[in-house]
């Protein structure tokens, strides 16, 4: 059955937060996902607080740009998180974007190379192994963390380029693709994953996370082509979906057909209530979804 969530968009101030949550909780939502764009909020705490107001909501972030962190700090994040609050935790990490990394002089030279270097890393800690690397990017000299999670939660890699999404089906335990993807670079990225997958002869589950660009209400068309004219996506053939429960439900089925486990709906820059946004997700549209 596909995962029905929405996205808090950190465009929206912290204190927005709290409302969006209990409505989530209210409602049935299954997950609630947040966002580490430079410079707004930071995505480990934003979680951290989500998790505590809640009991059974889970709560993905998608993604943490891994450079900004050494890779021993995002562990013990992740392991702490996940011992705190297990089964409720969704982890995505990604390149960044180059130009804010660059911002933070942290944009590395061969952001794969990086990359593989932290993803290789940070699933050795949570699985408890004691770590001795010297790559390009992470140096470890026998770093083990103290509390390991009891099992290593599955980490999810946001990725859209060929090259990445192939490292993520060798390396990772999921995938996130952006809003930008329509049901046809669903399924080519759903092939290129399988790629890295084949050639690293791994044959575990790999989810897919999909978002989708989603609006309701008075103007849900117009407010939709604004957001995608927005990305630079307005090109980009049957994006989005805008309307009522049944049209939105239509746009999550064409996403899961072509390969998404998981499809989290993202809220316009404009959307005018947001907690009714979350409403709306879980009580019209996750019915015909199922």
């Amino acid at each position: 059955m596909t995962t029905l969530g929405v996205v808090f968009r950190p465009q929206l101030p912290p204190e927005r937060l709290p409302g969006v949550v209990r409505a989530a909780e209210e409602s049935g939502l299954e997950e609630l996902w947040l966002w580490e764009d430079c410079f707004f909020e930071g995505g480990v705490a934003s979680m951290a607080a989500a998790l505590g107001w809640t009991s059974r909501l889970r709560v993905g972030i998608g993604i943490l740009p891994l450079p900004l962190r050494n890779v021993a700090l995002t562990a013990m994040e992740v392991a702490t998180l996940d011992r705190l609050f297990p089964g409720r935790t969704v982890f995505g990490f990604g390149h960044g974007a180059q130009e804010w990394m660059a911002q933070v002089g942290a944009r590395p030279a061969s952001p794969l190379t990086a990359m593989r270097e932290h993803l290789v890393a940070l699933n050795a800690l949570l699985r408890g192994e004691r770590v001795r690397t010297s790559g390009d990017y992470v140096r470890l000299d026998d770093v083990a963390l103290d509390w390991p999670p009891p099992a290593p939660p599955r980490l999810y890699f946001g990725a859209t380029r060929p090259r990445s999404l192939r490292l993520s089906g060798e390396l990772a335990g999921g995938t996130i693709i952006d809003a930008a993807h329509n049901a046809d670079a669903v399924r080519r990225a759903r092939a290129l994953i399988d790629e890295g997958r084949a050639a690293a002869g791994r044959t575990d589950p790999h989810p897919l996370v999909v978002y989708l660009q989603a609006t309701t209400g008075p103007s849900a068309a117009a407010r939709l082509r604004k957001e995608l004219e927005i990305w630079g996506n307005e090109a980009v053939p049957d994006l989005g979906a805008a309307g009522d429960a049944e049209s939105v439900a239509q746009a999550v089925h064409k996403l899961a057909g072509a390969g998404a486990d998981s499809v989290i709906l993202t809220h316009t820059a404009d959307e005018p209530d947001i907690e009714g946004f979350v409403r709306f997700t879980a009580e019209e549209v996750r019915p015909l979804v199922r």
